[in-house]
């Protein structure tokens, strides 16, 4: 028996998040229940959100504390004060937690990469441990978002980097962050370890499908993400006015699931397009309508834009449509094809007539797409699963608590 298994609470951890509420964020919860599984003490402090409006509630022995944030950010400066807001509530509930049920680690999820200020502070004054989350590679989010590489991206550089160079362990979801993290952050490569995000498959459930979601029309292509700048959302809905105007094909529908900051400008530029009434818009749903969505659509897609950020970053919703057994089309990403390989197709980079095309090619072959659906699910049972990353993680925390 591991030492993490000893004793109920020999092991503290206070889990920061900044950009969704938990138990919606997947990953931190699937390892927040890993630790809570094993022994640990887990506290979490969050933003509220949708469905998640408690300031406190204990959810699976897990104690969660969520502050409210005022608006959801747009520009730099809107999330300079999301930030500086949110930094000031967690640092406030980190001492509420202390005093309550207290922690020996922070495990701190970007972005932001501000953080470390905290796992720093704790660190030097309280002589808690630090482990560090690499959930996004921040300096490339910031340019597929704005498009530039000026003062904002180099500060983004220099937190990232300081954030690593605070941190006791660090936890990277693929082999290219593991990379950023030594080369770019300095980071010594044993004190990084790659913990994937792999789908539960108890919580995705294979279901009927539920035929009113395709519209009376016989094919359904299913999406399932947040609806923002880098999504590609705007090229998936190209590839889509293409697919029904140019290519005559007026017996498909198209469900998109999720929310974000983009939305209403989907919704506006489907009208522009002529093409609204081949497209849902759900929003962002409970995950028993995600379910139906997925279950019910013949081809998932992934129209994540080709940039930096996307190429080297692993997609949940990738896993998650072969946990599912749906074949894919997405853009041409290095970190898509590790995760999909032959589960999907793979369209020229930001090309919205070659993805039509890729959806096309799937909707005339049922042999190829059950072949591929069936490829991507036998992987994620035997390789991607979390239950094949869960000891990764439990490993990651041995290390932590061997330097105390």
């Amino acid at each position: 028996m591991t030492d993490h298994m000893t004793s109920t609470h020999s092991r503290r951890v206070l889990i920061l998040v900044e950009n969704l509420p938990s138990p919606f964020d997947r990953r931190v919860w699937q390892e927040a229940t890993t630790l809570r599984e094993n022994g640990y003490l887990v506290s979490i402090i969050c933003p509220t959100g949708k469905g998640y409006e408690k300031e406190h509630e204990t959810i699976d022995g897990i104690h969660i504390y969520r502050y409210h944030l005022p608006f959801e950010a747009e520009g730099a400066k809107g999330y300079l004060i999301e930030y500086f807001l949110a930094l000031f509530h967690t640092f406030r509930l980190a001492w509420k937690v202390q005093f309550k049920h207290g922690f020996d680690v922070i495990h701190a999820c970007n972005p932001p990469d501000l953080l470390f200020l905290i796992g720093g502070f704790f660190k030097l004054m309280m002589r808690k441990k630090f482990l560090f989350d690499h959930h996004d590679i921040n300096p490339e989010l910031y340019e597929a978002k704005f498009g530039r590489r000026d003062f904002f991206y180099k500060l983004l550089v220099w937190f990232e980097r300081w954030t690593f160079k605070t941190a006791d362990i660090s936890i990277a979801t693929n082999e290219s962050y593991k990379q950023i993290a030594v080369e770019r952050g300095g980071m010594d490569p044993a004190k990084v370890h790659v913990v994937r995000s792999g789908p539960k498959l108890d919580r995705l459930k294979i279901l009927p499908p539920k035929e009113a979601l395709r519209h009376g029309r016989p094919f359904l292509v299913g999406y399932v993400g947040v609806m923002g700048a880098q999504e590609g959302i705007d090229l998936l809905l190209q590839a889509a006015q293409h697919l029904i105007t140019h290519l005559g094909r007026t017996d498909v529908h198209f469900g998109l699931v999720g929310g974000g900051t983009s939305l209403e400008e989907m919704k506006r530029l489907a009208l522009d397009l002529g093409i609204s009434d081949y497209v849902t818009f759900t929003g962002r749903v409970p995950d028993q309508e995600l379910l139906e969505m997925l279950n019910t659509a013949d081809i998932c897609v992934n129209p994540d834009v080709a940039n930096e950020m996307n190429d080297k970053s692993t997609m949940n919703k990738i896993m998650e449509y072969m946990a599912l057994g749906k074949p894919i089309v997405q853009f041409d990403l290095t970190e898509g094809k590790v995760s999909a390989q032959a589960a999907s197709l793979y369209a020229k980079k930001n090309d919205p007539v070659d993805m039509a095309h890729k959806i096309l090619q799937l909707l005339d072959d049922p042999e190829l797409r059950k072949r591929m659906g069936e490829f991507g699910l036998s992987r994620v049972k035997n390789e991607l699963e979390w239950r094949y990353e869960a000891p990764k993680l439990l490993k990651a925390y041995d290390a932590v608590f061997a330097k105390r």
